[in-house]
């Protein structure tokens, strides 16, 4: 038999006994629209763009915490990060985790019998709480290889999908591009766009074709700065999100050849917004809008479509639960109360579109350092943000600070010069408590509402509902930041008397 056959075979015998369900999460890192299917003419991206044409596309997806292992471990779990214990980065020094009685995505499916990979980029903890049948990450091999280097993860993909048990399955490939590296391997290139390509010293991934533009050639998104430097950060973007297009395409042709591409559902998202000014670690539009695609073989007729509907990414573990017909369990955390998923399944809008228009948002830390809660809503075109510490500065984590468009961007503030941004570097660093929006309006959300008398029925609906959230996830900032939570007195909200 040839070495290809025998996934070929075991693929037609299971689709020859009414195939079971499967399913396939591919994830960006710090990703954003830099696609063809999301109206980027200036990028090639022959794979996410054919995935779209069998997808159902979202147009108002966003993420429930602008970092990546929060960000992560929210998809994994359906809760928040005030709720799952992630506040932070989970690697080194930072050493966030989630609390050790949630339970998570794998978790749940594996006590359900169906089988679990993940490749590339896990990035949350502990152990114990987020377990893998199948698991290559940077725990055990090195990020760059699992996450990066394209041939290896169709690799380790097919090795997955050649295993002969016969469980459905569901497989997690967290690609690590198009992450910056300046910080950890600046050797490779900004955004470790010569990782692999054949020159000197870099290595090469036989299956990767690299692509490079020019900066004059890319679309410079209407929040980052339109500088020589800006526009060759975001070229060097471009050809790492090429390497991943070229991998996505990859896993998705191993699927195929597999025989599951007909009974996977496929989702394709990114963990948080793209790391540039305004984007990664900003509850803001720009940090939080993530590209949305879910490809179901058992709706093509919502193939190619794009929905208005309010997605999060909250909703990816409901609707992987909701697609194995597998209920959510009754537990609690912490004492007595039962915990519950604020996310939904996306799966209805497969069957005709939904009128969900409202997304939550809740943010503690970045890098341990980065001590900064935001919470927000996002309700049709408004967005209301509750930043916290909002009379300390906003806070630059390592990997932006060194890149070259924020060290252009300093460079320009000191010496007095056009930045050409949006906004100035103090606006930035300094924002008002309370921050309201109008997308529709003012699309690159600078102009705060919030003190405008004719916003203040818009602004008392949206507090009033991101409070009831913030209640009903058991946030224990929800008091902050001029009362202190006492849960035994009443009310619950204690006043400090801090003037604030």
């Amino acid at each position: 038999m040839r070495p290809w056959a025998l996934p070929l075979l075991l693929g037609a015998l299971r689709l020859g006994a009414a195939p079971a369900r499967n399913a396939l999460l591919l994830l960006a890192d710090d990703g954003g629209f830099e696609s063809g299917a999301y109206n980027n003419s200036a990028i090639r991206t022959p794979a996410l763009d054919a995935l779209a044409r069998r997808s159902l596309l979202f147009q108002n997806a966003f993420t429930a915490v602008s970092s990546c292992s929060p960000s992560r471990a929210s998809i994994l779990t359906g809760l928040p990060q005030h709720q799952n214990g992630m506040y932070g980065l989970h690697q080194d020094v930072h050493h966030f985790n989630s609390f050790d009685g949630v339970r998570s995505l794998p978790q749940l499916l594996s006590q359900a019998n169906v089988r679990t990979g993940i490749i590339g980029k896990k990035h949350v903890g502990p152990g114990a709480v987020y377990p893998f049948d199948f698991a290559y990450t940077e725990e055990n091999s090195s990020v760059l290889q699992v996450g990066r280097n394209i041939t290896r993860i169709k690799e380790l993909v097919r090795h997955f999908l050649q295993s002969q048990d016969m469980r459905p399955f569901f497989l997690y490939v967290a690609f690590h591009d198009p992450h910056r590296c300046g910080h950890s391997q600046p050797q490779y290139g900004a955004f470790c766009e010569k990782f692999g390509n054949g020159e000197s010293g870099m290595g090469r991934i036989p299956d990767w074709k690299p692509q490079l533009y020019r900066p004059e050639e890319v679309q410079v998104p209407p929040f980052v700065p339109d500088t020589p430097a800006a526009r060759a950060d975001l070229a060097a973007q471009y050809t790492t999100i090429g390497r991943m297009d070229q991998g996505i395409g990859l896993v998705l042709e191993e699927l195929r050849r597999a025989g599951f591409l007909n009974s996977t559902l496929v989702i394709y998202t990114s963990d948080n917004g793209i790391p540039f000014p305004s984007g990664r670690t900003n509850l803001y539009r720009s940090g939080t809008a993530e590209p949305l695609l879910l490809s179901s073989p058992e709706h093509t007729r919502r193939w190619g479509q794009v929905s208005p509907a309010f997605a999060s990414l909250l909703d990816v573990t409901p609707t992987i639960l909701d697609w194995f017909s597998i209920p959510y369990p009754s537990y609690s955390i912490f004492g007595s109360k039962r915990v519950q998923l604020t996310g939904k399944s996306l799966l209805p809008a497969l069957e005709k579109e939904q009128p969900w228009a409202t997304t939550f948002s809740s943010q503690s830390h970045h890098e341990v350092t980065m001590y900064y809660p935001m919470r927000a809503i996002q309700h049709h075109q408004f967005r209301l943000i509750h930043n916290l510490n909002y009379k300390m500065p906003f806070p630059i984590d390592q990997d932006f600070y060194v890149s070259p468009t924020f060290q252009d961007l300093l460079s320009r503030t000191r010496a007095g010069q056009p930045t050409h941004w949006n906004k100035t570097l103090h606006q930035y660093y300094y924002r008002d408590r309370w921050e309201l929006f109008d997308y529709s309006q003012d699309p690159t959300e600078s102009h705060n509402l919030a003190p405008d008398p004719r916003y203040a029925a818009v602004f008392q609906m949206l507090r009033t509902q991101l409070l009831k959230w913030q209640w009903d996830t058991g946030d224990p900032w929800v008091c902050a930041p001029d009362a202190v939570l006492e849960e035994k007195l009443s009310p619950q909200c204690q006043p400090l008397h801090n003037e604030l």
